[in-house]
Formats: structure tokens, sequence, C-alpha cells
């Protein structure tokens, strides 16, 4: 089998494939040691491993040592590069670039291998464009829902509460609470922001593009917007399977 892992700043989030390429397992984790408790033995069946990372390189290297160690084989991370399964990185400093966003922006361009806008709404919302001849063209970074309402409730002394609710993204109500307030307040800068990136790219890419949203907020998202989108969860993963291509045994 194979691991995979994309290790973000505070969480690992990990599958394990079998040797047909489906998905056997799959979690999140604070660290190796809790994964190892995830796996329940199931590591003495994996004969590859393959990450991304966001983290420092001290800090990667650390992963790297321990995996090394624990599952007796060398992984192999994923490094940044100018250019990737047909698509050129716009940045000129192409180390710059996130790997989380690059093998996510990859893995959407080669999803339709057509122009295209790869929306990421997780913690942080990361917006990338793709032409049609596969360079990227730049993005945009914008807080995810987690840190619009987590930003409200550390700076403002009055806004306190344990509900968390979801309003529908398409019949936006007034909040007649706080908590409603804030909930249905940060749905809504969310959608206005994607919308805004829809508009944005239509200019930029005309109106043949393909829309494309992953991330834990993505179906709720792809709900709300007027276009056609592909929901797609695991586009990292995809992009780190273009980056380190590996035989399953």
């Amino acid at each position: 089998m194979l691991l995979e892992l994309d290790c973000g700043n505070t969480l690992i989030k990990w599958r394990l494939l079998d040797r047909e390429g489906r998905v056997r397992d799959r979690d999140m984790a604070p660290d190796l040691v809790e994964l190892q408790c995830l796996l329940g033995g199931q590591e003495r069946e994996i004969h590859g491993c393959r990450l991304v990372s966001v983290r420092s390189a001290d800090e990667t290297q650390v992963v790297m040592d321990q995996l090394t160690s624990w599952l007796k084989l060398h992984p192999v991370l994923a490094k940044s590069r100018a250019e990737l399964a047909g698509v050129r990185n716009g940045y000129a400093d192409h180390g710059k670039l996130g790997m989380d966003r690059w093998l996510a922006l990859v893995a959407g361009y080669n999803h339709c291998h057509r122009a295209c806008v790869v929306i990421d709404l997780g913690t942080a919302v990361t917006v990338d464009f793709v032409d049609a001849a596969g360079q990227h063209l730049g993005g945009y970074i914008a807080p995810g829902s987690k840190l619009l309402r987590g930003s409200l409730q550390r700076h403002t002394r009055l806004i306190r509460y344990e509900q968390s609710l979801r309003g529908d993204l398409l019949q936006p109500i007034p909040g007649s609470t706080t908590a409603e307030a804030v909930e249905f307040g940060c749905d809504l800068m969310l959608v206005g922001f994607v919308r805004e990136q829809l508009r944005v790219a239509r200019q930029v890419l005309g109106d043949e593009m393909v829309v494309i949203l992953t991330g834990g907020d993505a179906e709720r998202m792809a709900e709300a917007l007027p276009e056609t989108c592909h929901t797609l969860s695991d586009l990292v993963f995809d992009g780190l399977a273009l980056a380190c291509p590996m035989e399953i045994d």
C-alpha cells in the first residue's frame, strides 16, 4: 500500500491507497504518533510513502526522518518546480508559491485541460487562475470561514457564543441573535468573495473557464454559485501523485 501525507501547519491529512489506487483509509492527525495509532497496524503493509509539506525545511526534515525510522523506507517529498504536468508556475520565484496551492492548481488543470479557476475553501481561501495553455496567472488569498469567525471572537469582547449555526447560502437572512449575526455574516462575506473571484476570472480567462472548488466548504459553496462547478475533494493528493509518481505494491 501507499501512504500519502499532506502536512499542514497544525494537522497532517493522510490517506492510504491499495495497489489499485483506491482509498483504503483516510483521516487527519496532529502528529505522526497519532497517525500511527489511527493506522492500527496497517503500516506493516505500507511499501511506499509520498508527502507534501507547507512546514519549514527543518520541521519537514523532522517528519521525513520520523517516517524513515518508523516505516523503514525513504519517503518521497514533493518539491517546488517551475513546471509540472503541463502547468507553468506563475511566481517569479516559484519556490515562494505554497506547495499545497501548487499541487492543487496543477491537479485542477489536469482535471479539465482548459482555462480554470481553482478555489480551495479551507482554513484560508486560496484562488488560482490557470489559462488554457497551462500558464498559472497568480491568484488571491483570504481568510476562510473558521478564521473569519475566530477573528471576531478573539478581537471583540462581547462576541462570545458556543452555538455553531449554518445558514442557507442561497437565501441568507439577517441574524436575530449574536450567534446568527456572526455565522450568517461570515457566510455572506465568504460567498461575496468567491462570487467576485468568479467575476474577475471571467474577465481574465473568458467565459469558457472551468470553476473547480475544493476544501471543507466546497460543497456548500457550490450550492450558492450560479456557475456549474466541479467539486473535487482530493486535489492536493491528486497533484502529489503527479509530482511524485510511484508504483503501489
